[in-house]
C-alpha cells in the first residue's frame, strides 16, 4: 500500500467547508497523491480517520484483491479535499469517521449510489438513501475521566453540566471543527435550538482546560492527570485502558435517566466517490468492505461497535442498544452540517487548539 501524507497545515480552520481556496490553501498543500486516470489494478482513497485504524484495514484489501491502494490521510481535512477536487476528482472512496461528513458530500453531489453485496446486512437508518455511503461501527459520546482524580459521583452526568462554572479547567474538548464536535453540536442543537446550543459552546469553551485537535490528546491527558475528565468518543477509552501505564481511567455515559436526551452516537464508514478515475475498483471495495469479516475488522481496529448486530464486538465494549442513545437520525447530520459550522463559529467557541 502506498501512502500519501497530505499536510492539512493550510485548511487547519474546517470551518472553511464548502468554502473555495483561501490564500492560505494557496500557499501550498504538501504531498499530493498522483495517480493516472483508469488504471485498473488501484484504489485511491481518501480517509478522515486515524491511519493505525485502516492501515491494516487496507492492507488486507489489497491482500484479497490484488488491487494496490493508494492512501491519503488527510483528517477532518478530507472533506474539503474532495470538496476542491470536484471538478478534478483524484478520490475513489472516502473513508470517514462521521456520517455526517459523508451525507454532507452527498447532498453535494460528490458522492455515487452503489448497491454493494450484503448490503442488507446494514440497517437502513446507518446508510445513505441512495446508497453511496454506509456506516459500519457507532461510537458514542461519553466523559472519560481518571479515577486517581475523581470519583464517578464527581464526574457530571449530562452534557449540559459541561458549561457550569463547577467544572472549570477541569476537562478537555476537541475543538470546534473536530468531525465528532459538529456531529455532537448538531444533535444538541435539535435537542435544544440554537440558542441554548450557542450559549452553551460559549460556556464549555470559556470552562475547558484543554482544547485539542483531536480525540487521542485528550485521553492521554486523562490518563496523565493533566485534566480530571474529557469528552470523547467512547472507543478512546477503551484504547487508554490499554496502555500499559496511565490506565486508571473508568468513563460515563451521560443523559441516561428518565426524560433526559440520551448519549449522542455517531458512526464511522466508507463512500463510493462519483466519477473517481477506478470506478470498477471503488465497487468491488464497497463489496468487500460489507463482508462481515471485513466489517469486524473496520470496528475493531479502532474498538468501535460494529452496527450489524451479526458481528462479534470486542471484548467488554457496550453494545448500542445496551444504554440510552439520542433519537437524530444520523443521515440528518449531513444536512445541518453547514448550519452547524456556522452556530459554533458564531458562538466563539475555538475552532482550533490551544
Amino acid at each position: 500500500m502506498k501512502l500519501y501524507r497530505w499536510i492539512p497545515a493550510a485548511f487547519l480552520s474546517v470551518a472553511i467547508v464548502g468554502a473555495g481556496c483561501s490564500q492560505e490553501e494557496e500557499a501550498g498543500s504538501g504531498e499530493e497523491a498522483q495517480v493516472e486516470d483508469g488504471e485498473s489494478g488501484e484504489l485511491v482513497v481518501y480517509s478522515a480517520r486515524n491511519e493505525t485504524f485502516v492501515d491494516e484495514y487496507l492492507e488486507k484489501y489489497e491482500e484479497d484483491t490484488g488491487i494496490e491502494v493508494h492512501a491519503l490521510h488527510a483528517d477532518d481535512t478530507a472533506v474539503n479535499r474532495i470538496q476542491e477536487e470536484a471538478n478534478n476528482v483524484q478520490a475513489d472512496i472516502f473513508i470517514s469517521n462521521d456520517v455526517g461528513a459523508m451525507e454532507h458530500l452527498r447532498l453535494d453531489g460528490l458522492l455515487d449510489g452503489y448497491e454493494a453485496d450484503n448490503l442488507e446486512s446494514i440497517d437502513e437508518d446507518y446508510r445513505a438513501e441512495d446508497d453511496s455511503w454506509v456506516a459500519l461501527s457507532a461510537r458514542t459520546r461519553v466523559l472519560m475521566y481518571n479515577e486517581d482524580l475523581v470519583n464517578e459521583e464527581n464526574v457530571p452526568d449530562s452534557i449540559e453540566e459541561l458549561a457550569s462554572p463547577e467544572y472549570a479547567d477541569q476537562f478537555a474538548i476537541t475543538r470546534g471543527a473536530n468531525g465528532s464536535m459538529i456531529g455532537h453540536v448538531s444533535a444538541l442543537r435539535q435537542e435544544w435550538g440554537d440558542e441554548q446550543t450557542v450559549e452553551w459552546l460559549r460556556d464549555v469553551s470559556d470552562n475547558a482546560g484543554i482544547i485539542t485537535d483531536g480525540h487521542g490528546e485528550i485521553r492521554q491527558a486523562v490518563g496523565t492527570g493533566e485534566v480530571e475528565f474529557g469528552l470523547v468518543n467512547n472507543y478512546y477509552y477503551h484504547q487508554q485502558l490499554q496502555e500499559p501505564e496511565n490506565n486508571n481511567v473508568s468513563v460515563v455515559y451521560p443523559d441516561q435517566g428518565e426524560d433526559e436526551m440520551g448519549a449522542v452516537l455517531n458512526a464511522a464508514g466508507v463512500g463510493l466517490v462519483a466519477d473517481g478515475p477506478n470506478r470498477e475498483n471503488a465497487e468491488t471495495f464497497m463489496d468487500w468492505a460489507l463482508e462481515e469479516e471485513n466489517q469486524q475488522m473496520f470496528s475493531n481496529e479502532s474498538l468501535e461497535v460494529p452496527i450489524n448486530p451479526d458481528v462479534e464486538a470486542v471484548e467488554d465494549a457496550a453494545a448500542i442498544d445496551e444504554y440510552e442513545t439520542h433519537d437524530m437520525p444520523l443521515h440528518e447530520l449531513g444536512e445541518v452540517w453547514d448550519d452547524t459550522l456556522e452556530v459554533i463559529e458564531a458562538s466563539g467557541m475555538d475552532l482550533e487548539v490551544r
